[in-house]
């Protein structure tokens, strides 16, 4: 089963990103192609994370802070719940 508890969005480890939707993860735009991003990349406001699909729409996640990935907490074509933390991002 799911882990009961729910993480806080912020912590010390950074700020959360969740998932805005029940759907498919996928972490690159197409089949073998590199991720969006990984641990250890500086992102920007606005930046594609990753995409979800949900009934064969595809929806580009952007990041809400500018910082650091610290955390991938998704593999691609994972199935997603809505509100799961996706990404944890260091912000700048």
């Amino acid at each position: 089963g799911a882990p009961a508890a729910v993480a806080a969005t912020s912590s010390a480890s950074g700020v959360g990103v969740e998932s805005p939707m029940v759907g498919t993860f996928y972490s690159a735009p197409k089949p073998g192609a590199p991720a969006f991003v990984k641990v250890g990349d500086v992102v920007g406001e606005g930046q594609v994370l990753c995409i979800i699909e949900a009934m064969k729409l595809m929806n580009e996640i952007e990041s809400e802070v500018a910082g650091t990935v610290v955390e991938v907490l998704a593999n691609n074509s994972d199935p997603v719940q809505f509100g799961q933390v996706l990404f944890r991002i260091e912000p700048a």
